[in-house]
């Protein structure tokens, strides 16, 4: 395809960000070291490390749950309007800050600044406003008003911040007290937010950050004095964390994988559709748990289809994050980008059909191409195991119930997707696919009022909208 004009490069300014060479723990309101060895996060774009920062010891948790302790007295006492207010103001300031820590998400992430500027960072804002107008209504809730007490919470690198706002939220505005442990690969939006509750004057101890890889994290899990446990990360470290909570009385929720079905009829609108598939697998570089990796497209428009996604997929712009005309960014960590690799091949080996568009790949960092794989069979891996990167396996069906049968047949059940003009094959198919969120017509579309989870291995728990609130209160 043929450009009318010359692409040149939109830069947004690194400059917008200071980040700093080391960052403690934020603990009762203070930064202050770690015992464990500091770790460094990198930008995966770049490969060049962005800062160095504190790892929480077992010792280290211990004083995070137990500032979280003896600031939950005072937090849940305070009248729902009063905790609204802080909620507010923590809102008010992502929205004054939005630009930089759109910069500062996308350096330390490696997805595309317009995916941060327009998506995370309006939705981290979104939530905590969501959740404020909550804060003096749990009465009406339905889960009653009493608080669980400290909530020990664990989020994934694919969405950073937003992920944190998931989780802090609803828990602020029903009364608990935080101990949150962001991903190793990308603190930094978390500790930016420990400065923000400062800037917001909450109440030393309401939040606490520690930071770490997989031993912090199931510190802050297995900590006798923790409440409630909320984790977000894969099916693998679901099942430990499940383990580790039976028979605690914790209460839990787990957000964990999928394999999502994005189904298309032959009735849909094929242009439509394919802007949908595009967002639903290489929106943020395919890190998505409830990304539509499994296209599953009525026979009769395969080709139509497919021919059509072929030639949308050589228009991405595949490169810098920070550059606001790229469309996918660069893979979160060498170790994810291993993984892809690795589960591609498999899919060539076992006799599926790849293929990608031309695409130039920066030299330095983590980077793959947007790829599709034709012939995929049920039984294939690739059709069978979240990849969690910018792959695209296709299947096909004939009929409705088909399309059914195929979706559902995964140990999985996070999302679906369905393109067609029929409202009642619309509902015929949501009533009968076991996911917790079914898209119409559209895919990845996120709203705080409306809830968020999944059956099977997908894990347990809703979080979002008003069923959200259930999970930090004493049911």
């Amino acid at each position: 395809m043929m450009a009318i004009f010359e692409y040149a490069p939109a830069p947004e300014s690194r400059d917008l960000v200071d980040i700093k060479a080391s960052y403690g723990l934020f603990i009762d309101g203070e930064f202050v070291d770690g015992s464990g060895a500091p770790f460094k996060t990198v930008n995966p774009a770049t490969e060049e490390t962005l800062a160095e920062v504190a790892t929480a010891s077992a010792d280290d948790v211990d004083r995070a749950v137990r500032a979280a302790r003896k600031a939950f007295g005072g937090w849940s006492a305070l009248p729902g309007a009063e905790r609204a207010k802080y909620l507010f103001r923590i809102a008010r300031i992502i929205q004054e800050r939005a630009r930089e820590l759109a910069v500062l998400e996308s350096l330390d992430n490696g997805k595309p600044i317009r995916e941060s500027r327009d998506v995370d960072v309006p939705l981290v804002a979104a939530h905590f406003f969501y959740y404020a107008g909550w804060a003096d209504k749990l009465e009406y809730a339905g889960f009653g008003t009493k608080p669980l007490g400290v909530a020990g919470q664990v989020i994934p690198w694919n969405f950073p911040l937003l992920m944190l706002a998931w989780k802090i939220a609803p828990a602020l505005a029903c009364g608990n007290t935080v101990v949150l442990k962001p991903a190793e690969t990308t603190p930094l939006s978390a500790l930016w937010f420990a400065d923000i509750c400062r800037q917001a004057e909450l109440p030393p101890g309401v939040v606490n950050i520690v930071t770490g890889a997989g031993e912090t994290g199931a510190a802050v899990v297995g900590h006798p004095e923790v409440d409630k446990v909320a984790f977000t990360g894969s099916t693998e470290v679901g099942r430990i964390i499940a383990r580790a909570v039976a028979g605690t009385g914790k209460k839990l929720t787990l957000e964990l994988g999928g394999k999502a079905a994005n189904i298309v009829f032959e009735d849909a609108a094929i242009d439509q559709a394919v802007e949908g598939i595009v967002n639903g697998i290489f929106f943020n570089q395919g890190h998505v748990c409830c990304a539509g990796s499994r296209l599953l497209v009525q026979e009769s428009v395969q080709e139509e289809l497919l021919a059509s996604l072929k030639r949308r997929l050589g228009t991405l712009r595949v490169g810098d994050p920070l550059d606001k005309n790229t469309d996918v960014g660069a893979i979160n960590s060498a170790e994810q980008l291993a993984k892809i690799r690795e589960l591609s091949a498999v899919g060539e080996s076992e006799g599926a059909e790849r293929w990608s568009p031309a695409c130039e790949l920066p030299e330095r960092g983590f980077w793959f191409p947007p790829t599709i794989f034709t012939g995929v069979a049920q039984s294939h891996t690739i059709a069978r195991d979240e990849i969690f990167g910018p792959v695209l396996s296709v299947l096909t069906f004939r009929t409705p119930a088909e399309a059914v049968e195929k979706a559902n047949n995964t140990p999985y059940g996070l999302s679906a997707g369905i393109w067609t003009e029929k409202g009642s094959r619309i509902l015929w198919m949501a009533d009968r696919l076991r996911a917790g969120v079914v898209w119409a017509n559209t895919f990845n579309k996120f709203d705080p009022a409306s809830p968020f989870g999944g059956y099977k291995e997908s894990g347990y728990g809703r979080e979002g909208g008003l069923h959200g609130l259930e999970a930090y209160l004493d049911v």
